[in-house]
């Protein structure tokens, strides 16, 4: 089995490095997150956001993208045991919601989405068991929140900055109950950087 995902752009940069130089309690808190999110994107305008703006979200978008190529990966690797594979498929659908607000966000600001990349290179090689996978989607998640962290003071429109703050809390989210399972400090210092 090939574990390199298919679509649409071959040369695309690695968007989870690349993003702005970085590389049920659970489910209700996330999607209040994500509700407080769509919200805040759906309240942007045209003419609220300035092109930096929408560099940043398409940035994310290609960040979003990534992450559902890898929980892909994980998910039929064949090394994920339920309920895991079960928590890996509803992280996988956090970032498919994620991609496709930002995605209209962009489109609503006058911009045009990025598409996923035809292929990612992800370390396979490296994938022998189910704890291998998740220290993988762990370090993607970690990347996310330094990524959002570091874009929500960059956004011109604060509506927008509100809006990555809160995908943000999903991603911390999900990097806390990776760590958790792999038997890691969930919160592993008071700040994140």
């Amino acid at each position: 089995m090939s574990f390199l995902i298919q679509a649409n752009d071959p040369d695309a940069v690695h968007p989870r490095r690349m993003f702005l130089g970085k590389s049920g309690l659970l489910l209700s808190g996330a999607a209040v997150a994500l509700m407080a999110g769509q919200d805040a994107l759906a309240a942007a305008k045209g003419g609220d956001a300035a092109p930096s703006d929408i560099q940043i979200l398409n940035t994310a978008l290609g960040a979003e993208l990534e992450a559902i190529a890898a929980y892909q990966v994980g998910a039929e690797s064949g090394l994920l045991q339920k309920p895991v594979l079960d928590l890996a498929v509803t992280f996988q659908g956090h970032h498919k919601e994620h991609a496709d607000v930002l995605s209209k966000t962009i489109v609503k600001l006058g911009g045009k989405p990025v598409a996923a990349k035809a292929k990612y290179q992800f370390p396979t090689e490296t994938l022998k068991n189910q704890n291998d996978v998740l220290r993988f989607a762990a370090g993607l998640e970690k990347g996310a929140v330094s990524a959002y962290l570091g874009a929500v003071p960059l956004f011109g429109n604060r509506e927008l900055a509100k809006a990555a703050a809160s995908i943000l809390g999903d991603e911390a989210m999900h990097w806390a109950v990776l760590r958790n399972a792999l038997g890691e400090a969930p919160v592993p210092s008071a700040f994140m950087s």
